[in-house]
């Protein structure tokens, strides 16, 4: 059981180990009094290496899995970001034409990720092949075996795709996505950095303190990282919905999305970021966290906000695994669902539930006299899946 003191010292830690500033590849630390948008001058942009890739990425990349408007993407390449990360079921497949619009002319300035959920090795190059020709490019410098938990998911003909794609030149480098399993996962990432150079994980102030481990241990292994989820689920949300509402008022008042980038960007095993950025104001607030110290009011701010966000949030630390008795995976849904409800992406949260087999799509909690699943940090998980339930079905 995960319990509230350990999350605290998680966040008050950072990534449990000594020195969180010291020996990166990044411009002097500076304060947190930076103007506001417009910027008068260009941010100052903090670097580190990723892993044995090379490739010296700012460490504040841009997410545009929500992002629909291109002259966002086209002004932080123009700012200085240089790492952007898409998908081929971003938007139902259209985020990578518009990523690849916004790139236009800057293509040799930026690193450029995709990534492929697809099952077999067949399909996977099909998809990349779609990828390049929407994104306007030749190669990708990173491409990722997305959504994997679990080592078994690291198929054989999946990573022969990846050398096939890279012996073709149509990828430099050779990734894996998570959201959750970090623990076994990463063992077997690492097994395999001959193949593998990059991680792509979920990582944030409201996660098990056990997830930084997992990354020290890929880091370590000279393997890239790559923070997503970095906001906790909480940059962005519909009116519409209350939790969505009141998660994204938690978060964004007095700056709790910068202070949770912050804290992120403070451990020097993630090399880059990548936020969902779908505005200026987000674009600006999110280039003043490069740089800027993570300090006392910054740890208040995002201790309240574990508290706050207690039974809203699932942190996806695994706890639930298996614990439903008709077989749901609670950790997923109640993700698909985040997608939808604090994201506003309802349509790839209802493509990732009926990604489910049907028998597990057809079932309602509501059916149920008791509920099997106990979540340890107090998440309201019969009201959250009955709402995914009620959305998606």
């Amino acid at each position: 059981m995960i319990e509230d003191s350990s999350r605290r010292k998680f966040l008050v830690a950072g990534i449990g180990v000594p020195a969180l500033l010291g020996s990166r590849t990044t411009s002097p630390a500076r304060t947190t009094d930076v103007p506001a948008r417009p910027l008068s001058a260009a941010p100052r942009l903090d670097y580190r290496v990723l892993g044995k890739t090379g490739l010296k990425v700012t460490t504040l990349g841009f997410g545009t899995m929500i992002t629909s408007d291109p002259s966002v993407i086209e002004r932080a390449a123009d700012l200085g970001v240089n790492y952007f990360d898409t998908a081929r079921g971003y938007q139902s497949g259209n985020c990578e034409r518009m990523v690849g619009a916004a790139l236009k002319g800057r293509r040799n300035k930026v690193f450029l990720s995709t990534k492929s959920g697809a099952p077999t090795k067949e399909k996977a190059l099909a998809e990349l092949d779609t990828s390049l020709q929407e994104l306007g490019t030749d190669h990708v410098d990173i491409w990722y075996l997305h959504g994997k938990s679990k080592p078994e998911d690291l198929k054989d003909e999946l990573i022969e795709a990846q050398q096939m794609a890279r012996k073709a030149g149509k990828i430099r480098f050779a990734g894996v996505s998570t959201h959750a399993g970090q623990k076994e996962l990463a063992p077997a990432i690492v097994a395999r950095k001959d193949h593998f150079d990059v991680m792509l994980t979920t990582y944030n102030f409201a996660m098990a303190p056990a997830i930084a481990d997992s990354i020290r241990l890929v880091a370590e292994a000279e393997l890239g990282v790559v923070a997503m989820k970095v906001m906790a689920g909480g940059e962005r949300a519909l009116r519409s919905n209350p939790d969505g509402e009141r998660i994204k008022g938690i978060l964004k008042r007095d700056g709790g999305t910068l202070a949770a980038l912050k804290w992120v960007l403070r451990n020097d095993h993630v090399h880059t970021t990548i936020p969902s950025i779908t505005d200026m104001d987000q674009l600006d607030e999110n280039l003043r966290a490069m740089g800027a110290p993570f300090g006392a009011s910054d740890e208040k701010m995002l201790e309240s906000r574990l508290v706050q966000m207690g039974a809203h949030y699932c942190n996806m630390c695994g706890e639930c695994d298996g614990a439903c008795a008709k077989g749901l995976p609670v950790a997923d849904v109640l993700r698909f669902y985040m997608y939808s409800a604090n994201y506003g992406e309802f349509g790839l949260g209802l493509e990732h539930f009926r990604g489910l087999p049907k028998h597990l799509q057809s079932v309602r909690c509501a059916d149920c006299d008791d509920c099997t699943v106990n979540c340890p940090r107090g998440v309201r998980v019969v009201e959250r899946l009955s709402r995914a339930q009620e959305c998606f079905g």
